[in-house]
């Protein structure tokens, strides 16, 4: 197993995600508790430290499981993180009992990890207000050695990450961003990094096989990856990448099964970064499946001057692409939640005027009515 240092410590570059366990009967909140308990003794004996969950996950049912299912170990042996779950506006005045619940839960005294949950357009006021003490908080947890590091997860526009790193930057241990070959343009993840590496952060990976679709490829997409490393399983391509960004301390990967966990803990057996020359095929594959469905949009905002509702067209493009790459999803609905409902794709009058000056010639009014449609 491959380790990285950070602040003293050993975390092995493979953390174990909670959030895809094995369930029975394909009810995610029933949770296959024999299977898991094989699962992490499998880990931590091969060399895994580090497990994350979240308040959410399965139903609520997941800091339960992988509680129990740590309990038999030393708990020096293992790295855990949780969440405060901000992605749930409900929570915001809660911090205090979900904390000690959470603690309850897994059977812990402290956790090693802690993070603001999701950081986004929908939650970032109540991140940042003192009305709900959220950071005071965690802080004096974390004096009280009850969190020994604190950091956030981020599914945020680049203005929003800016925002929540003024005022809390220098106060964070690390960050959790997705970040995978696909997305260090589609989401703009190379920005992020950028932003992390000013402020001196470490990288927690999420996403890294993008929910399973970069686990598996086109006939000819995997012909053209074994043709340079024979040898190499096709995830593995997205873990080796992951290897080529200095800054990444950890990378999560949600297992469902031993299968898997067996096989990218052989992955991270060796550290062995792409070369320039795999890095282009595989970013030209990335390109390739987003082409099929996203919308060509250069964001050179020619069309915002012709359009009499305001729209922030660009921007609006960005989430529907997202929203239409995953199949649906969260990213998008919590982003326009944050928006007055004028500035919405129901919004758009279908006026045309910003197709008339679009370079690309994208049907925007085509879109922001699909979009209004998968948002109803």
């Amino acid at each position: 197993m491959i380790y990285k240092e950070f602040q003293g410590i050993e975390l092995s570059s493979l953390g174990l995600g909670a959030m895809r366990l094995p369930v029975i009967d394909g009810d995610d909140s029933r949770i296959d508790e024999v299977a898991v308990k094989e699962m992490v003794s499998y880990a931590l004996k091969e060399g895994i430290n580090y497990f994350d969950t979240a308040w959410g996950y399965h139903g609520g049912n997941s800091e339960t499981v992988l509680g129990r299912a740590l309990k038999d170990y030393d708990r020096e042996s293992f790295y855990l993180a949780t969440k405060f779950p901000g992605y749930d506006l409900e929570n915001m005045g809660k911090v205090e009992e979900i904390f000690e619940k959470q603690l309850e839960k897994c059977q812990v005294d402290y956790f090693d990890f802690y993070l603001f949950h999701n950081l986004c357009e929908m939650n970032i006021d109540g991140y940042l207000d003192e009305k709900y003490g959220i950071y005071k908080y965690l802080s004096e947890q974390k004096e009280k050695g009850r969190i020994r590091y604190l950091g956030f997860s981020v599914h945020a526009s680049y203005d929003t990450f800016v925002r929540f790193l003024n005022a809390y930057g220098d106060a964070m241990d690390f960050c959790q961003i997705q970040l995978n070959y696909l997305d260090w343009d589609f989401q703009n993840a190379k920005a992020k990094v950028e932003l992390l590496k000013e402020y001196n952060i470490p990288i927690w990976v999420m996403e890294p096989l993008r929910g399973g679709s970069l686990a598996s490829l086109k006939e000819e997409d995997e012909a053209r990856l074994k043709k340079l490393r024979p040898e190499e399983g096709i995830p593995a391509w997205a873990f080796r990448y992951l290897q080529t960004i200095p800054e990444v301390k950890m990378i999560l990967s949600g297992m469902s099964n031993m299968q898997q966990l067996k096989e990218n803990i052989r992955t991270f057996e060796t550290e062995k970064p792409l070369n320039e020359k795999e890095k282009e095929v595989l970013f030209d594959i990335g390109s390739e499946m987003i082409k099929k469905i996203a919308l060509p949009c250069t964001a050179c905002r020619y069309c915002i001057s012709k359009c009499p509702m305001e729209l922030d067209i660009p921007g609006l493009i960005e989430l529907y692409n997202e929203h239409c790459f995953t199949e649906n999803g969260f990213i998008a609905p919590m982003a326009l939640i944050a928006m007055p409902e004028e500035k919405q794709p129901g919004a758009c009058i279908g006026c045309r005027q910003c197709e008339s000056v679009c370079p690309q010639q994208i049907k925007i009014s085509v879109a922001m009515s699909d979009f209004a449609d998968k948002m109803a």
